[in-house]
């Protein structure tokens, strides 16, 4: 009993003396690594928390974009830096759920590598097709491709991006075979869908609305379990027969491994603290982010578990590798 009552004194004395140690922090600026080019959703909501986390701390936060690899190149500079506390990462769910079943080889352990901090947002997806395609509904699609195997196709912004493993579950729920197109981004795919070159694509609200207000696109669901506020007249797949589809992507916050507890909490009390705001919630609405929040970082963390195992599953169903 005497044993127990030191430990816990002990660890309490522990976590009053970190604090205080951590008290005047941060004495310097504080990079947030973005693994994203700038004008990108994530380089976005980069700046968004780093001009709020600037006014709070007192310090600047300055992003810092490492793209490339499908945001596993600024996952890695992240994950190598000091655990300090001065350098945070806001990433996505490629660099930690599916690109480590893509690349026979990352420089991180996408769930050990990385203290996580708090989940910021929900970057929704929504199926599309051209108007003039003759597709109607998803049914529609279904039953045309059951009909005439491979005949038709979608398109996605690379092999293995999200686009094409969400497109890769939907034929696999929908028990049809369609052709995979591949683009090199958002732009070229659905200027391809928009002139009836490639069937159907699969790709972020963001991206999509303006063509989908145009007329240009038209929208046949949405991935989520329940429909996005962007599009409240569009059904989810689930909704349309796939019954629990759910599928989109999302950000997060975290810091290198070894960041000392202290600093995460503090962190992940700021940032919900401004996904509370009324004008930041605002702000990432009008970029076509809804907010997500986490309840704490372990909880975060069990959410990036959960992740992994199940992008992992779809990267398997989908074939999909890169060298």
């Amino acid at each position: 009993m005497k044993l127990f009552v030191f430990l816990v004194s002990f660890a309490f004395s522990l976590s009053c003396a970190q604090a205080q140690n951590f008290a005047n922090f941060p004495e310097k600026n504080v990079t947030i690594v973005v693994g994203f080019p700038p004008g990108t959703a994530t380089d976005t909501v980069g700046r968004i928390l780093a001009e709020r986390f600037a006014t709070k701390f007192g310090k600047a936060f300055i992003i810092e974009n490492k793209p490339g690899q499908g945001g596993s190149l600024g996952a890695a500079a992240a994950a190598n830096a000091a655990p300090d506390g001065y350098t945070l990462l806001l990433s996505a769910t490629a660099p930690f759920a599916t690109n480590p079943h893509l690349y026979k080889k990352l420089p991180y352990d996408s769930r050990k590598s990385f203290a996580p901090i708090g989940l910021v947002s929900w970057l929704p997806y929504v199926m599309v097709t051209n108007p003039k395609s003759g597709i109607n509904s998803v049914q529609d699609l279904i039953d045309k491709a059951k009909a005439d195997p491979d005949k038709y196709t979608y398109a996605s912004i690379g092999n293995g991006a999200t686009s094409h493993l969400l497109m890769s579950m939907f034929t696999s729920q929908a028990g049809i075979k369609m052709v995979h197109v591949p683009y090199k981004g958002s732009s070229q795919s659905q200027t391809d869908v928009i002139g009836g070159q490639v069937d159907v694509t699969f790709d972020t609200v963001l991206t999509l609305l303006p063509h989908i207000k145009a007329g240009k696109l038209r929208a046949l669901a949405t991935g989520g379990l329940t429909r996005t506020v962007f599009l409240p007249d569009v059904p989810t797949l689930d909704e349309s027969g796939l019954k629990g589809f759910n599928g989109g992507a999302w950000l997060g916050l975290l810091a290198p491994a070894g960041t000392p507890q202290v600093l995460i909490d503090r962190y992940h009390k700021e940032l919900n603290a401004a996904l509370a705001d009324s004008e930041i919630s605002k702000r990432l609405m009008g970029i076509g982010s809804e907010i997500l929040t986490s309840k704490n970082p372990a909880e975060f963390d069990e959410f990036i578990q959960s992740e992994y195992v199940k992008w992992g599953q779809r990267v398997k169903e989908s074939g999909a590798k890169i060298e």
